[in-house]
């Protein structure tokens, strides 16, 4: 935003509505509207570049816990303490309140036939919303043929073979860094 200060109140007030509109459609969990989370902050509003939102999420998932900390970390980018705590609220609170309530009505609705065909539906749907998710910050990652490569050999091994994933994980990152080192890939 040229010429605008971030913590002015109309910057907090953009955060907090824009926020919890995401926040009502997060079927599945934060995962699930990264897009929409990326979208709203570097194409909309251009608070930040794409490569400073790949950052800090990047940061969310090295950090432990919930990955919703990216919120966290978008509105203390935008506006400091005051923008941390705006963003946070705005994607916690609307999404409580609805669990709280859509909760209170299954506890009503317990055992019907309606309750169970309304959450068999909402599991494609939160499939759904996590896949387009990665699909949507796998652009900002593929450069180069390295990294697709590394995604087929580790879905094959997911599919084919018994190993833990996190095997190729390992290989995944020696694979990189020995391409790196050796002048074949460029780690950004």
């Amino acid at each position: 935003m040229v010429g605008q200060k971030m913590n002015e109140p109309s910057v907090l007030g953009q955060l907090a509505r824009s926020f919890a509109m995401i926040s009502l459609i997060a079927i599945g969990g934060i995962n699930a509207v990264i897009p929409a989370l990326r979208h709203v902050v570097v194409d909309s509003m251009r608070w930040m570049d794409d490569a400073t939102f790949m950052q800090l999420f990047a940061v969310t998932q090295i950090t432990p816990g919930p990955n919703v900390v990216i919120v966290s970390l978008v509105g203390w980018q935008v506006a400091g303490l005051a923008g941390l705590l705006v963003a946070t609220l705005a994607m916690l609170v609307p999404a409580c309140l609805l669990a709280f309530l859509i909760g209170r009505l299954a506890n009503r609705l317990e055992g019907s036939k309606g309750l169970r065909l309304a959450q068999n539906a909402l599991i494609p749907v939160a499939i759904g919303l996590i896949l387009a998710g990665g699909l949507d910050l796998s652009h900002a990652a593929f450069r180069g043929w390295l990294t697709p490569l590394i995604v087929a050999a580790n879905v094959a091994g997911i599919l084919f073979t018994q190993l833990n994933p996190v095997w190729g994980l390992l290989a995944s990152a020696l694979v990189a860094l020995a391409a790196h080192y050796s002048g074949l890939f460029v780690l950004s």
